[in-house]
């Protein structure tokens, strides 16, 4: 039986690596195959990622998020982009008052993103399986596509958003 422990260590060099990746994240597969029937990995997530908004239709499976490290913000959406709900989610250290969800379970079909509010963030993503690659996620139409200016505006908004709520 192998056994993989997920140190303080483990974490701050998947945070090293997100930090030198592109797209300011970066994920490691817990499961071992794309046809496991539980897709499990870890997501480390960084201030500045923009995650474009979609939904998990074409192959519809709920989509688990756990905070490991840190504190995130699921913003939801509805069929033209205006934003339904906005959940903070995290450790426990910031829990005030008992009030903070540490994940959120987001149905299929359901527009929605993610936003690390603090460096260092990461989470635990859990899926069904098997991963179709083709049909992993649908991007929203009506928001801008990743790694581009339009794309870090809509997240600033989107942190502007989550800090009057």
């Amino acid at each position: 039986m192998s056994i993989v422990q997920f140190t303080p260590d483990y974490l701050d060099s998947l945070v090293e690596e997100a930090s030198r990746s592109p797209r300011l994240r970066q994920h490691r597969n817990i499961h071992t195959s794309y046809e496991d029937p539980c897709q499990r990995f870890l997501n480390a997530i960084g201030m500045d990622s923009y995650i474009r908004p979609h939904r998990h239709k074409l192959d519809p499976k709920a989509e688990t998020l756990v905070a490991v490290r840190g504190l995130f913000a699921l913003v939801s959406f509805d069929d033209s982009g205006k934003v339904a709900e906005v959940i903070r989610f995290g450790t426990e250290r910031h829990d005030q008052g008992g009030a903070l969800a540490v994940g959120v379970d987001t149905a299929p079909g359901v527009w929605h993103t993610i936003i690390a509010l603090e460096p260092g963030a990461v989470l635990l993503e859990i899926k069904a399986g098997p991963f179709r690659p083709d049909a992993a996620k649908e991007p929203a139409t009506w928001a801008p596509e990743e790694q581009t200016p339009e794309g870090q505006q809509y997240l600033n908004d989107l942190r502007l958003l989550i800090s009057k709520r």
